[in-house]
């Protein structure tokens, strides 16, 4: 089994999707499907990896690679063929995870707001998937890393105290529909408040935002925009408010945003997102990667179910500025993003034409997927195979792969 297993993966199609060749994900996924891409149609999500809401298939023959997979959800699937040949993950993999991979690969093509929602923790995912198995597909939480292909936009975390308590001062609509008690408790909080203290205050004030009737919601964000009409000049984050109104108009997501840090990652840049962490992207294109789950808990900015009881019963309400992942350096090519979870890692490999370098060999499997260029890449001391853009290929565990030429490439191990 020490050879590449090529790849046909399974694209989403959402309404916040970009449209046609504006998506990266259409660009991947035609030429991994061998589909042509449908300029009317948003291109969100394409999946890699083993998880059935999205599965991949191996392609097993050099008929399937030239005739291209249509979706058809036809053929082996990456999990069955996995199941048949165990070895491929690795002893550590099979002792932690059992027979199937522990990392689902994405990538996102975002046009406007997903909705405000967070991942639950092990415990929580198995009482939702045992309770509401047709809403929480599995019983497994869902840490995750967004890698910016492109600039890339989100909404992630709560802000300050500080900033907080600036909000409840400058933006009175809040004040109007949370209640004056409520934000007086917030407003009174100072820096000799312990921890605890604070994320209590903090999360009585978010449930009575996110729980205020929809007629109050739809009147507040009336005038807010009147308000802001008058106003010669409109902070950044009046500006998203303005923007998240137009697309998700009366959602009381859109006076969350208020609440949460906006961050803008550069090309390269990640964030890391754990259990429990309030999160909404709002733009862009990237790389992510999680724990194989699919469990998603909503609250706002969405037409979908909304659960905002258990949203607002289970984050962690850390306050502040997140982290910002540049990576480390690998070599001249290779940058390497390792997150604070053990099901994956990143690699991220840009490599000039001409140029040749080394992934060393690890105790898990990965998934490799070529995001733009060409080049050659072999498994040990296999024969090369000629790789190009949307290239996706399963290495199994232990396996050394060396890549050639031009290409843009992503990698993820456990």
């Amino acid at each position: 089994m020490g050879r590449f297993q090529r790849l046909r993966c399974s694209v989403k199609e959402y309404d916040w999707g970009k449209i046609g060749s504006d998506s990266v994900v259409a660009g991947l996924c035609s030429v991994n499907s061998g589909v042509g891409i449908d300029p009317k149609k948003a291109y969100a999500e394409f999946w890699m990896g083993t998880h059935e809401s999205g599965p991949s298939f191996v392609v097993e023959s050099e008929r399937d690679l030239v005739n291209g997979w249509c979706g058809n959800g036809e053929g082996v699937t990456l999990k069955s063929w996995i199941e048949k040949n165990p070895n491929v993950l690795g002893s550590e993999v099979l002792r932690k995870w059992g027979g199937d991979l522990p990392f689902l690969f994405k990538v996102l093509s975002v046009a406007k707001a997903l909705s405000i929602q967070a991942h639950p923790d092990k415990n929580l995912a198995r009482r939702l998937h045992e309770s509401q198995p047709d809403v929480y597909k599995d019983g497994n939480h869902k840490p995750e890393m967004a890698l910016a292909i492109t600039e890339f936009e989100a909404l992630c975390g709560f802000v300050s105290i500080e900033e907080l308590k600036d909000v409840l001062h400058s933006v009175p609509e809040i004040r109007e529909l949370v209640g004056t008690a409520y934000a007086e408790q917030v407003l009174m909080l100072n820096c000799h408040d312990d921890e605890d203290k604070v994320k209590t205050m903090v999360k009585s004030l978010f449930t009575q935002l996110m729980s205020a009737d929809k007629e109050m919601v739809s009147c507040a964000l009336s005038k807010f925009k009147s308000r802001l009409k008058l106003k010669d000049e409109v902070t950044v984050k009046e500006q998203l408010v303005s923007q998240l109104e137009r697309q998700y108009p009366d959602d009381v997501g859109v006076i969350a945003a208020f609440f949460m840090n906006y961050v803008k990652l550069k090309p390269g840049q990640a964030l890391c997102l754990g259990a429990n962490e309030l999160h909404a992207y709002l733009f862009g294109d990237c790389i992510e990667c999680m724990a194989t789950s699919d469990n998603v808990i909503r609250a706002g900015l969405t037409p979908k179910k909304r659960d905002v009881q258990t949203l607002c019963s289970m984050l962690t309400y850390k306050l502040g500025s997140l982290d910002i992942l540049e990576g480390s350096s690998v070599n001249k090519y290779i940058h390497k993003y390792s997150p604070p979870y053990e099901e994956f890692e990143v690699d991220r490999c840009i490599l000039p034409v001409g140029a040749s370098t080394t992934f060393p060999a690890i105790s898990g499997p990965s998934i490799f997927l070529v995001a733009n260029g060409e080049g050659r890449v072999a498994m040990c001391s296999r024969k090369e195979e000629i790789i190009s853009k949307g290239d996706v290929l399963f290495a199994p565990a232990n396996s050394q792969v060396v890549k050639y030429s031009a290409v843009n490439c992503h990698r993820v191990e456990d």
